[in-house]
């Protein structure tokens, strides 16, 4: 129950314009916030399904904490 609660807030947040719009471009000056594919929040929705909520958003957590200005990025799936 609280895996599809979190799940659904993911989604939302992919969905809604305003953090990918307005947010992406005052905090980073640019639409394309993430540096990885899949991108953070696709990554941590596929890691919280297939590993749980508390392993899922650690490992989510994780990779948005490599996801900076000096990261090359790139190809990272979830393992």
């Amino acid at each position: 129950m609280f895996k599809n609660l979190i799940l659904k807030l993911i989604r939302l947040y992919q969905k809604t314009a305003f953090f990918h719009g307005v947010i992406a471009r005052q905090l980073f000056l640019t639409d394309k916030v993430c540096r990885f594919t899949p991108t953070c929040s696709q990554y941590t929705y596929q890691a919280v399904e297939k590993y749980g909520v508390l392993k899922g958003l650690f490992l989510g957590l994780k990779r948005i904490i490599r996801c900076h200005p000096f990261s090359q990025g790139g190809y990272d799936p979830l393992k």
